[in-house]
């Protein structure tokens, strides 16, 4: 199992990108949160097998490609914290 924190720059916040994630994400056996940031940009928490997050991500980018200007990409340990699902953050 694998853990990204994303944080996504460019025209992501009043777009539906939320949205847009949390119904790519039940295509997935994935585990996390998608949340807009303060400054305007939007996080991506995401845990599961490495081909299942990758394929998210690459979903994402897909269906967001006109929004995304700039992504950077973490990497951390798997937290139980985030439970089994996935959810949209306010």
């Amino acid at each position: 199992m694998i853990r990204k924190v994303i944080i996504y720059t460019g025209q992501v916040q009043g777009v539906g990108f939320r949205y847009t994630t949390a119904n790519l994400a039940k295509r997935f056996d994935v585990a996390g949160y998608v949340q807009n940031l303060p400054d305007g940009k939007v996080r991506l928490d995401v845990q599961g097998s490495a081909d299942q997050v990758q394929g998210l991500l690459d979903a994402i980018d897909q269906a967001m490609a006109s929004n995304i200007r700039e992504k950077d990409i973490s990497e951390f340990p798997p937290d139980p914290a985030l439970g089994d699902g996935f959810t949209i953050r306010r």
